[in-house]
């Protein structure tokens, strides 16, 4: 069970499916919409994915080939739990930015920290 949490729950998993389920997109289409991914890592998680059964990569016998990514019918389901948490995301990005700041702001690099902080 924690195999398949880890691979659901990384963050550019969690992406990929977000982005899939209004329709099947192209490998470049997916690389330019998620902002900071490597060409590796997508191909990595696209092939983890679908190797879970929640992608399905489709190629065309066009010149040059052309590769689409989709959810499954596995992957719509999963869809839809991990579509509560992409709202949640963009409903409290704000405060969780406002959050981050005013942590930065108290905390000083030359603080130390203590044995128990560091658990």
């Amino acid at each position: 069970m924690r195999q398949i949490l880890d691979r659901i729950a990384d963050k550019w998993s969690l992406l990929v499916i977000a982005l899939l389920d209004e329709r099947p997109l192209r490998f470049n289409e997916l690389r330019r919409t998620i902002d900071g991914i490597s060409q590796r890592m997508l191909t990595v998680t696209l092939r983890q994915l679908e190797r879970d059964g929640l992608v399905r990569r489709t190629v065309f016998p066009t010149v040059p080939p052309r590769v689409d990514y989709e959810l499954t019918p596995l992957g719509m389901s999963l869809h839809a739990t991990i579509q509560a948490l992409v709202t949640w995301t963009e409903e409290h990005q704000q405060e969780i930015a406002a959050a981050r700041t005013a942590y930065d702001a108290d905390t000083r690099p030359s603080q130390a920290v203590s044995a128990d902080d560091a658990l």
